[in-house]
């Protein structure tokens, strides 16, 4: 009622405003300021904080109120303006912490507590390598003379052949390791996806007409998810949820995560059975380990001016660095099922852990 007395209507107080009446533009603050502090609060926890935010919005809003068209909602347009100013912080926010750790690595490294490696072999220097304040080591060396007497002492051991790796298919999470889970899952079923490139080495063991074998090797894996429903991963501290994006529709939403993962599986190969029927299927079951290499967040919309953005964010999103699960897969000839499953959380502090399922290819 005092807004209509004044200036008649919504239209004439912000055309007031515009000419930088500080009675009109006090008005306006007091009118919209309650709603869109909570709509701070949706995304920094702190009163203190989002207070500030608010202050930072409306000094946006007021700079920016000439550009308004009264076309639509304008507490519309006022709420998209708060929703980009938060986002925005959040987003300062993680790359100021990136930079103080980057910082503190390269001091690490100046003042020499990250070691350098021992004095090794060539062969042991060329296969080891360090992720933080851990070192990790793997031989693929062949065996000297004395291994060769070894082989002649224990003929179970057989001969050693080499596969190269390529799987693909879907990507998903369940919850509490509920199946069920994936029906409410607020990712895209068929557009988040899976990559799998690798090497693995295939050892027989017992007699030649067994069919056992171990498998193992190394292999790097791209996982990506797709949310629904317009939206996007935001890190808030020590948490990561989904959050909508309420300004833009978004184009693209992806989270990709990249790991390097050392699998070893116990295989059935029947098709290398010496046996006169043999049959060329396969079915492997094991484990995996490994670490993740990198994270990123690609972003694509169009914002309040009609401009095109694309976006990458490259932050952790509180991933779990190392991973481990199981996986298995069965298969004719070199084709298989496949399926991974990781036993620890996607995310710190949630429940929820990435499965995938596709197909994969064992190429001598």
């Amino acid at each position: 009622m005092k807004i209509i007395k004044l200036y008649g209507n919504q239209h004439s107080l912000i055309k007031k405003a515009i000419e930088n009446n500080s009675t009109a533009q006090k008005l306006l603050f007091e009118q919209y300021a309650p709603k869109m502090l909570g709509v701070c609060r949706q995304y920094v926890k702190d009163l203190h904080h989002a207070e500030d935010l608010l202050l930072q919005g409306f000094l946006k809003v007021f700079t920016k109120l000439h550009t308004f068209k009264n076309e639509g909602s304008f507490e519309g347009w006022i709420r998209r303006i708060m929703v980009n100013t938060c986002i925005s912080h959040l987003r300062k926010k993680n790359s100021i912490e990136q930079e103080r750790l980057l910082q503190l690595l390269v001091q690490d490294k100046t003042n020499g507590k990250i070691a350098n490696q021992p004095q090794t072999s060539i062969d042991e220097e060329i296969n080891t390598f360090s992720v933080g304040n851990k070192t990790f080591r793997f031989s693929l060396k062949e065996g000297d003379d004395k291994g060769k007497k070894s082989k002649k002492k224990h003929p179970s051991i057989r001969n050693t052949t080499s596969q190269f790796v390529f799987a693909m298919g879907v990507n998903n999470v369940l919850d509490a390791h509920q199946l069920n889970s994936l029906e409410v899952s607020e990712y895209q079923f068929w557009r988040s996806r899976f990559y799998e490139v690798g090497l693995t080495w295939k050892t027989h063991f017992s007699k030649k007409d067994n069919p056992l074998y171990v498998t193992y090797g190394i292999s790097f894996l791209w996982n990506n998810l797709r949310p629904k429903n317009n939206q996007q991963h935001v890190r808030n501290e020590n948490m990561t949820t989904l959050a909508t994006r309420i300004d833009e529709v978004l184009s693209e939403s992806r989270l990709r995560h990249v790991q390097m993962i050392f699998p070893v599986h116990m295989e059935w190969d029947f098709s290398r059975s010496n046996k006169s029927s043999k049959k060329p299927v396969r079915i492997g079951v094991g484990a995996f380990l490994g670490f993740k290499l990198g994270t990123r967040q690609y972003l694509a919309y169009r914002d309040i001016e009609g401009i095109d953005i694309e976006e990458v964010q490259y932050d952790n999103f509180n991933m779990n660095t190392l991973n481990y699960g199981l996986s298995a897969y069965t298969g004719y000839k070199a084709a298989s099922l496949y399926v991974k499953y990781d036993m620890n959380p996607l995310f710190k502090n949630t429940k929820i852990r990435n499965i995938s399922l596709g197909v994969r290819l064992d190429l001598n």
